[in-house]
């Protein structure tokens, strides 16, 4: 799943890093790809922390909607990528059929994003909860 973040940087500070679509989600780099890593961690943290709780995973807004935002004028956007289906504890296989045709849609889907099946269907299982839920 991926997350937009807004990054900020003072001229005495470390980078800052903080993600909107989670309240109190954030974390600090001395370089900005240390501040992006540690992002990762983060959110996969917090994630975890919802699932924990019983709580549904946030699905994050767009770049865009979050640009509209007067808040964050003054950072640099970036987006961080969650593999959300290894979250909570151990993985369990599971079996399902679906049709041939689909099954490649969503193989060649997850491959040009840098996915893998087991991600895309556990992201899409969490947009559709988080949808659908309430």
């Amino acid at each position: 799943m991926r997350y937009p973040v807004i990054i900020h940087k003072d001229p005495s500070s470390d980078y800052g890093v903080t993600v909107p679509d989670l309240p109190g989600c954030f974390s600090a780099g001395d370089t900005l790809d240390e501040a992006l890593e540690n992002a990762q961690e983060a959110i996969e943290c917090h994630l975890e922390g919802m699932l924990l709780d019983g709580e549904n995973i946030i699905v994050a807004k767009s770049l865009e909607e979050h640009k509209k935002n007067p808040k964050y004028d003054d950072g640099i956007w970036a987006i961080v990528n969650v593999d959300v289906s290894k979250l909570s504890g151990k993985a369990k296989r599971v079996n399902v059929t679906l049709p041939e045709r689909l099954l490649t849609q969503m193989d060649n889907y997850a491959s040009s994003h840098g996915e893998s099946r087991s991600g895309l269907l556990a992201q899409a299982v969490i947009e559709y909860i988080s949808n659908h839920s309430g």
